[in-house]
């Protein structure tokens, strides 16, 4: 493939920088702030001591999301959906992805009565705000469940890989690697991909905005995909650090599936 010059200087199989602040709010149990390009999202995870209600009695803990715009994260200024009453549409799908994705490599049942939530603030938005959103709230969950095992004397952090998304996309007639919101909003073929630490995959999320796309882009895009996932996934073992690492892992069960009854 020819090395494509893209809109921000890139070529077609490079992440734009990308930059994690941990410690970023004095109050929560863990936190970071992600900087994608000129993306920035505040990730913070706070532990409750409680599960909801279709939960009690179980044993098992739970993970969920809530993710926000502030009104002037783009170029023109947004109503805050609180003043409007309601979440959007766009807002529940993404919550519910991030919900998803950070549930994937939790052991829930080793939480207990617990729940934690990932607050994904976005400050600036320059595409990719989704997928800045569940690299960052892993940091901050990896963060928080430390503090938990520090506190219950837990041998392991009940997290059983690491978790990241990307997004690519088919930009003039080629795929590329992490898209700016200049691209994604001409790209032919837009995507979003969750994968583990080990290779498997969350999520694949792919609309053909200008219509159908090949299986051979299919798998080019799947390929840039994954080269990204484990570069991001790098960062966050280099933010986390050694001693944090080396207490993640075990061998995840197969289980049923789990989900919030008012999310199906």
């Amino acid at each position: 493939m020819a090395a494509v010059t893209r809109v921000d200087g890139r070529v077609f199989d490079v992440l734009r920088p990308v930059k994690m602040e941990i410690g970023y709010s004095k109050y929560a149990e863990g936190s970071v702030l992600i900087h994608a390009g000129d993306t920035r999202v505040l990730c913070t995870a706070s532990v409750e001591d409680r599960v909801p209600m279709w939960l009690r009695g179980s044993g098992q803990g739970w993970v969920t999301a809530e993710y926000g715009m502030l009104p002037r994260s783009t170029g023109t200024r947004n109503e805050r959906e609180a003043a409007r009453g309601r979440l959007g549409g766009r807002t529940h799908e993404i919550q519910r992805l991030v919900g998803r994705s950070l549930r994937s490599v939790t052991n829930l049942h080793k939480l207990g009565d617990r729940t934690i939530w990932l607050d994904c603030d976005v400050l600036q938005a320059d595409g990719g705000t989704r997928t800045a959103s569940i690299t960052g709230a892993f940091v901050a969950l990896a963060l928080a469940l430390d503090r938990l095992a520090n506190q219950n004397n837990w041998e392991k952090i009940p997290l059983y890989d690491h978790v990241a998304a990307v997004s690519v996309g088919v930009v003039n007639n080629e795929p590329v690697l992490d898209l700016c919101y200049w691209e994604d909003s001409q790209a032919l073929v837009d995507m979003n991909v969750v994968m583990t630490g080990k290779g498997g995959f969350v999520e694949v999320q792919g609309t053909g905005e200008a219509g159908p796309f090949a299986e051979s882009e299919l798998q080019k895009m799947l390929s840039l995909a994954k080269k990204g996932i484990r570069e991001l996934i790098s960062i966050q073992r280099s933010v986390l650090g050694e001693r944090i690492m080396s207490r993640m892992g075990g061998e995840q069960p197969v289980r049923d599936r789990l989900c919030d009854p008012k999310q199906q």
